[in-house]
């Protein structure tokens, strides 16, 4: 399920906002991290405050994250990340930072020049390494386990500490360890298929024009299509 462009005529504002959001896009695809303003002035003719203006409004509506101590800082753009968030994603001749374990396993899905990315972690309970090769054919096999924290109606709360706790664990056991260690509530667990067809076309589109980020209802939709369930996501049990 994706979003279509609409088929009104774009003003200048939204023209020029659009052509920040796919440089800051199309940037951190190419080279693994995020342009500078200076790099986006010249990629976009802009002038950097103009700019400047545009990634604050592209924060507010949560096509990206800036630094709220430098906002000519990008921290994220989903699913790319310029700060270590726990997943490092290794492509053919690329290396970009995973946002978390669902934006890493949705990279292979956006960059479409890359047969398939190594994936790589620490399980957070107990430091041991682990390694996927993530492809758009098949899950990777693996008896780990996602554990996503915090619901999807508070994730934008404080989307950095979202994405950081969306991590990869050794198992069930893991997981357990882990919340007891740091006194958290369980938040939801998910299998490797499961997060992998979770992960597959949430963000399809988002390095093409016009893209439109779903709404509530559709995302809603997605997530009970990739087989979630249960108040976490919004949806019944």
């Amino acid at each position: 399920m994706t979003e279509n462009a609409s088929t009104e005529p774009a003003s200048r504002d939204e023209t020029e906002t659009e052509s920040v959001r796919l440089a800051v896009y199309h940037g951190f695809a190419r080279t693994g991290r995020a342009p500078s303003v200076p790099e986006l002035s010249a990629r976009t003719a802009l002038a950097p405050d103009r700019v400047r203006r545009e990634l604050r409004t592209l924060h507010v509506r949560h096509d990206l994250v800036l630094d709220p101590q430098d906002e000519d800082r990008i921290v994220m753009a989903h699913p790319f990340a310029s700060v270590p968030l726990g997943f490092s994603v290794m492509g053919t001749r690329t290396l970009w930072w995973g946002g978390c374990a669902w934006d890493s396993f949705a990279l292979p899905h956006l960059l479409m020049d890359e047969p398939d990315v190594l994936v790589a972690t620490r399980c957070p309970a107990c430091d041991t390494p682990h390694a996927w090769v993530v492809d758009r054919q098949a899950p990777p096999r693996g008896d780990q386990v996602a554990h996503f924290l915090t619901p999807m109606s508070r994730a934008w709360d404080d989307v950095v500490h979202t994405c950081a706790n969306q991590r990869l664990f050794c198992s069930n056991d893991c997981v357990d360890t882990w919340l007891d260690r740091t006194g958290l509530e369980r938040g939801y667990v998910m299998d490797l298929p499961t997060l992998w067809h979770f992960a597959g076309d949430w963000y399809t589109g988002r390095l093409d024009a016009g893209y439109v980020r779903r709404d509530p209802a559709a995302a809603a939709a997605y997530f009970a299509e990739a087989g979630l369930h249960g108040p976490f996501w919004g949806l019944p049990d």
